[in-house]
């Protein structure tokens, strides 16, 4: 079947001597086919289970408007896939007819992510969670595995506990030969005591303060060489829980998952234990990402174990501020000097743990080299094409102590927000265009930098397909 050419698209290429690779394009699954794997490995009581959650949004609407609060009911996506235009649909879902249009997109190579298969970083039915992983990683092997040189499927591993994630490392990747991983940077987690009320969750970070130590779930990662990559999203908590309106549950959720994530594994020491490690958060832009870095910098200089020292209820000269009060203080602090202990004590409690007022221990961070190398050589931005934003990240003079964060090229080809797959190059190409980057920029964006992200952790991850040696590979 001919397709129809895109000029935009045509013209871009015909100035890149290098790869377009997508790093966060989606397939859409089967899922007769995902339901069939699953009654086949989990039994038909699980797979039944499971129809539930195809079903979702028709048992979401049963739910009475004014009970959704307690069931932790919040409007979901709807009408999310590509509809009128009936190609894109199937070109997502038929791994022929994708291949087959890879050159009409302007794209070498893609990452494709889950979209049904999402489900799996945030299930909380432990049974029907692993047997989805376990299925939707059969299916992408098993329907996707004949065109992976150039389309990699990605796996869907469940992060809830850490045995539960090296289970499904050990399959996926040991075991079907998949190379490229989807993972949860927040979990969601029932609050202690109100386990029956379905609302009352708060989210673990898998880093900083978790549950659970994930430590062995990122060692397991460098033996398997596979790159952990987040792509969870925030809806459904904090202010994101609108009974009626998706868009204001959607909008920024996932900038809001990413930054959670990277916040708790840096504050948590991740980066610092595992320095041949790289991390991906996806499809939340880069902005976030340079707003955390400036904030956590800025945390840094002032309250890391030498600094606090500055707000050290011990270091009060008393004898002096006393004077001052006498000399400066109005009449109704003055005549109340008996009682300044007590009017000196919020914010500046004496009796604080002195054991934990190093905050930054955990995160073996020590300098401001530390920070700036983590968000420059090990953290990874998803920026979908067609965000203006994602200039920032190539703008060193913006970020403190020049710094230039990793921004990958990310498609999100077969969801709502890419109304036609062939306009996803030419929107990228709009921030040269504008002068907002220059092509340098823009191969790092489209190229470099993703293939910095899997090279990094495996260094023979583009081997057999179209763009080996074509990537400029990494060191660190």
């Amino acid at each position: 079947m001919p397709f129809v050419r895109s000029d935009a698209v045509d013209s871009i290429r015909a100035r890149l001597d290098h790869p377009v690779i997508d790093a966060d394009g989606h397939l859409i699954e089967f899922t007769p086919t995902v339901r069939d794997f699953m009654a086949e490995d989990a039994g038909e009581e699980i797979a039944k289970r499971f129809d539930q959650v195809v079903q979702g949004a028709g048992l979401q609407r049963q739910i009475p408007y004014d009970q959704k609060r307690s069931f932790g009911s919040s409007r979901t996506a709807w009408w999310g896939l590509p509809a009128r235009n009936t190609l894109d649909r199937a070109t997502a879902m038929l791994p022929d007819l994708m291949y087959a249009r890879l050159d009409e997109l302007g794209v070498d190579f893609a990452l494709l992510y889950p979209t049904y298969g999402l489900v799996v970083t945030a299930l909380g039915d432990a049974e029907v969670r692993c047997a989805s992983a376990r299925a939707f990683n059969r299916y992408y092997a098993e329907v996707w595995g004949s065109h992976r040189d150039r389309l990699e499927p990605v796996a869907a591993i469940p992060m809830f506990t850490p045995d539960e994630a090296i289970a499904e490392l050990d399959y996926a990747i040991g075991e079907l030969g998949l190379k490229s991983v989807m993972m949860a940077g927040v979990i969601p987690r029932p609050v202690p005591g109100a386990e029956a009320v379905r609302g009352a969750q708060w989210i673990d970070c898998i880093g900083h303060d978790s549950e659970y130590d994930y430590d062995p779930v990122w060692k397991r990662c460098l033996e398997l060489g596979v790159t952990p990559t987040f792509h969870a999203g925030g809806q459904g908590w904090g202010t994101r829980m609108s009974r009626t309106s998706y868009v204001f549950n959607h909008i920024g959720n996932f900038a809001a998952a990413g930054e959670a994530a990277c916040r708790s594994l840096l504050l948590g020491g991740a980066p610092r234990r595992f320095p041949e490690l790289s991390f991906g958060f996806l499809e939340g832009g880069v902005a976030w990402a340079l707003n955390l870095y400036a904030d956590f910098l800025g945390h840094w200089e002032k309250r890391n174990a030498a600094a606090i020292g500055n707000y050290d209820p011990a270091e009060l000269d008393r004898a002096r501020l006393e004077k001052l009060f006498h000399e400066y203080g109005p009449k109704a602090v003055t005549d109340r000097m008996d009682r300044l202990s007590e009017g000196l004590l919020m914010l500046s409690d004496p009796d604080e743990d002195r054991g934990a007022i190093d905050e930054f221990a955990e995160s073996g961070v020590r300098s401001v080299d530390d920070v700036k190398r983590a968000f420059e050589e090990q953290f990874f931005f998803g920026c979908e094409a067609d965000d203006p934003m994602n200039a920032l990240a190539f703008d060193s003079k913006l970020a403190p102590h020049g710094a230039r964060l990793r921004a990958i090229f990310a498609s999100d080809i077969s969801h709502w927000d890419v109304p036609d797959i062939r306009e996803v190059l030419p929107e990228a190409w709009e921030l040269v265009e504008d002068g907002h980057l220059d092509e340098a920029d823009f191969r790092a964006f489209v190229c470099d930098n993703v293939a910095a992200m899997m090279e990094g952790t495996n260094p023979a991850f583009f081997e057999d397909t179209l763009v080996a040696g074509r990537t400029p590979g990494t060191s660190r």
